[in-house]
C-alpha cells in the first residue's frame, strides 16, 4: 500500500468480506457490519457527513463489544485502524468530497488542461462513451455528465493534458 491506496476503500473492502462471512447468529455482527458497510459506501460515494464518521466509530465499538464470535469482534478493526491512522482521508471524503488517492470513482473528476491539449483527438477516439468533444488542433473538453471515469483518455493522451481532480 502507498499513497495511491484509499484507506477508506480498503476498510470497505475488508468489511465486504466480513458481511459475506457472517453466520448471522448475532445481531451486532449480522446487522452491524451491514450498517458499517452502508456508511462506508455513503462516504466513498461523496454523500457522507461528519456525523457519519462519529456514528461509524460508535457502531464499531458496539459491534466489537457485543458480537458473540471472533469474526464479529474483529470485523470493525480495519475501520477503527484506518479511522485512527488515516482520519484525514475520511475527512477529505466527507468535507472536501475528494478521494486523496483518486480511487473512489464517485469523487473523481477528469479534466483536460486546455494549455496542454494539442487537439490530437487520441483521447476522443479512446473514450468508449463519447464524453470528449473538440475539433482537431483545438483543446478538447470532457462532458462530466457522460464520463464514466474509466481512464481510457488518460492512457491515450501523450501530452499529459488530462488530470484527475
Amino acid at each position: 500500500m502507498d499513497e495511491d491506496t484509499c484507506m477508506v476503500d480498503i476498510a470497505k473492502f475488508f468489511l465486504e468480506f466480513t458481511v459475506d462471512e457472517s453466520c448471522g447468529k448475532c445481531t451486532p455482527c449480522r446487522v452491524g457490519t451491514k450498517r458499517l458497510h452502508e456508511k462506508l459506501e455513503k462516504i466513498t460515494s461523496g454523500n457522507g457527513t461528519m456525523q457519519d464518521l462519529d456514528e461509524l466509530e460508535q457502531l464499531c465499538y458496539y459491534i466489537k463489544e457485543n458480537s458473540l464470535c471472533g469474526l464479529g469482534q474483529t470485523a470493525p478493526n480495519p475501520v477503527l485502524s484506518t479511522l485512527r491512522f488515516f482520519k484525514d482521508e475520511y475527512i477529505a471524503h466527507v468535507r472536501d468530497k475528494k478521494c486523496p488517492a483518486h480511487v473512489c470513482k464517485s469523487l473523481m473528476s477528469y479534466e483536460i488542461i486546455a494549455d496542454k491539449c494539442r487537439g490530437c483527438t487520441a483521447c476522443k477516439r479512446a473514450c468508449p462513451v463519447n464524453a470528449i468533444s473538440g475539433e482537431v488542433k483545438q483543446p478538447h473538453v470532457i462532458d462530466k455528465s457522460v464520463c464514466i471515469k474509466c481512464g481510457a483518455c488518460i492512457q491515450k493522451c501523450k501530452f499529459d493534458a488530462i488530470v484527475i481532480k
